[in-house]
């Protein structure tokens, strides 16, 4: 047992040395015993190998002339990718092309629970526990259903240029039929934009059902900037 615990701290070492600069999870190891990742991590934190970000995340730096580096730009987008972090807000607005401000605190929206401070920045704005559905959007995606869900008031293009970058988006392959099949988790007013949306590109008729029948008929639903979509009324605008 005693030479099988080495030979684990041995690997994890070895790994991470030969790899160089970047981000350790204790997931990287998830073939090995977590008791035994968890405490070579630690180790190695303690022998300054690497550096502890937060419970369960390492930074492995380099030595440079000046000094110990830091994560990079595309270290980081790395990262927020695998901790399913997707940009919201003015940062999604932005992101589609809908407005040119850029947050002064990047925003973010996440399935998750909580994200470290110290990825993300002590000043970001962090929307969490969205729909697990979230975990596998594409950023355009996951950006296009946070436009809707702030009914496009964050874009600061005239409501019928903002119509028509709505749809042009929608109509680029196969976005509108993935973003209905994760509809589900969505809230109510989202699904009906969505059914305008689809009506007046005339998707397929069973995908609309699906959203129509998701919707209370009595509820009326704040469309905000996308209330001059043709078909907003049949869908419950207010």
């Amino acid at each position: 047992m005693k030479r099988s615990r080495v030979n684990t701290a041995e690997f994890i070492r070895r790994q991470i040395e030969e790899r160089g600069e970047g981000y350790w999870r204790h997931s990287d190891f998830s073939h090995l015993p977590s008791t035994a990742v968890s405490k070579t991590l630690s180790r190695l934190a303690a022998d300054g190998v690497l550096e502890r970000v937060s419970k369960g995340l390492y930074y492995r730096p380099r030595q440079t002339r000046f000094g110990r580096s830091r994560p990079s730009q595309s270290d980081i987008q790395k990262l927020l990718t695998k901790q399913n972090l997707h940009p919201a807000g003015l940062s999604a607005a932005n992101l589609l092309g809908f407005t040119t401000q850029n947050a002064i605190q990047s925003e973010f929206a996440t399935s998750a629970n909580s994200i470290p401070r110290s990825i993300i920045g002590s000043r970001a704005r962090l929307h969490t526990r969205r729909p697990e559905t979230w975990k596998h959007l594409e950023p355009t995606d996951a950006a296009m259903l946070d436009f809707l869900r702030s009914r496009g008031n964050l874009s600061e293009l005239s409501p019928a240029e903002t119509k028509r970058r709505l749809l042009d988006y929608f109509r680029e392959g196969s976005r509108f039929e993935r973003l209905v099949a994760v509809a589900d988790a969505e809230p109510p007013r989202v699904r009906a934009m969505l059914g305008a949306i689809g009506q007046e590109l005339r998707k397929s008729p069973q995908e609309l059902e699906k959203l129509r029948n998701s919707l209370n008929p009595v509820s009326r639903f704040d469309f905000g900037k996308l209330s001059n979509l043709r078909y907003a009324k049949e869908w419950q605008a207010k």
